[in-house]
């Protein structure tokens, strides 16, 4: 099938006007991630409902097309040569309640393209306790929930009761948080699969006392990390026993440069688009680091960032 005639069956599937979803063919993906890098996606597709994203899957599918989920953006580097096949956007999917109140705790509903800090805010206003730790980690709870986010000590793993999620075939089904193999920054959902949904599970406290949790937690990151520049978050996993920022930081990485990124003078393990950084320079600067940590500490670091696109596998 030609490019223009699979344009038309996706547009045929979004209905008149695209009342039902948004495609752009060709699309620059810097504008869809916190790094701002990025080539072009063959099609970048906004489905509005879960009629529509289960009929692009489906048709994605019959065309042997490749798919690739997108939340906020974030924890992910997509190379200059762009993507190939279409990348779907949750963002329309953005509901966010209780479902039921037990008294000492709640049960959430989010979907999957609801930003991760209106979840977060939601919950400290609330007095919603458990997510406390997830202060200032940018993107949406779908890719949270895929990655295992966490920080100091707080993973959302650890309140998902269950998880709503499309697979390539079109079929929606329901997955208990305790089938999912949660582990560290990783659930066991394949790429290919986009989730949907969550149902979290949280107890409650004090609002006041949430709120200073919370404003601790940001707080301490906005001394320790660059969170107001661009950037995609913490580049390399921590290794076992040991801490990936420190490492690099000991082995006198911070202030390397490959071309317009820098490893971040603030945090190590974060990596700066001063303007105008290649998924290139990324990658080299992340070759210069890890042989500089390999060769100071005999411990090879493993990405955290996601590293996707043509010539993207790492």
């Amino acid at each position: 099938m030609t490019k223009q005639l699979l344009d038309e069956r996706i547009r045929g599937i979004f209905g008149e006007g695209g009342s039902a979803g948004d495609l752009f063919v060709n699309e620059p993906m810097k504008g869809h991630t916190t790094l701002r890098i990025g080539g072009s996606a063959d099609l970048y597709v906004i489905p509005r409902n879960l009629v529509s994203m289960r009929n692009l899957m489906v048709t994605l599918k019959d065309e042997h097309i490749p798919v690739m989920p997108l939340g906020g953006g974030s924890n992910v580097l997509i190379s200059d040569e762009g993507v190939e096949g279409a990348v779907i956007a949750t963002v329309s999917f953005h509901d966010l309640e209780v479902i039921e109140d037990y008294g000492d705790e709640v049960r959430l509903f989010a979907e999957a393209g609801t930003p991760l800090q209106k979840l977060v805010n939601f919950c400290r206003g609330r007095g919603y306790k458990g997510l406390e730790g997830l202060a200032g980690i940018p993107g949406s709870v779908g890719g949270a929930v895929a990655g295992n986010s966490g920080s100091f000590g707080y993973e959302i793993g650890q309140k998902v009761e269950s998880v709503t999620v499309i697979g390539r075939e079109g079929k929606i089904v329901s997955i208990e948080g305790k089938s999912l193999s949660f582990t560290y920054r990783s659930s066991g959902i394949p790429d290919s699969t986009i989730v949907l949904s969550a149902i979290l599970r949280l107890g409650k406290d004090d609002p006041h006392d949430v709120a200073k949790r919370v404003e601790g937690f940001l707080r301490e990151k906005t001394n320790a990390q660059p969170i107001s520049q661009w950037s995609a978050g913490c580049v390399f996993k921590n290794p076992p026993q040991a801490h990936a920022g420190r490492l690099m930081d000991e082995a006198g990485c911070k202030g390397m440069v490959r071309g317009d990124i820098e490893v971040s003078a603030l945090h190590a393990n974060f990596f700066v688009n001063k303007g105008s950084g290649k998924a290139s320079d990324f990658l080299a600067l992340m070759d210069d680091v890890r042989e500089r940590v390999l060769k100071a500490f005999a411990i090879a670091l493993e990405p955290e960032i996601r590293i996707v696109g043509r010539h993207g596998d790492r």
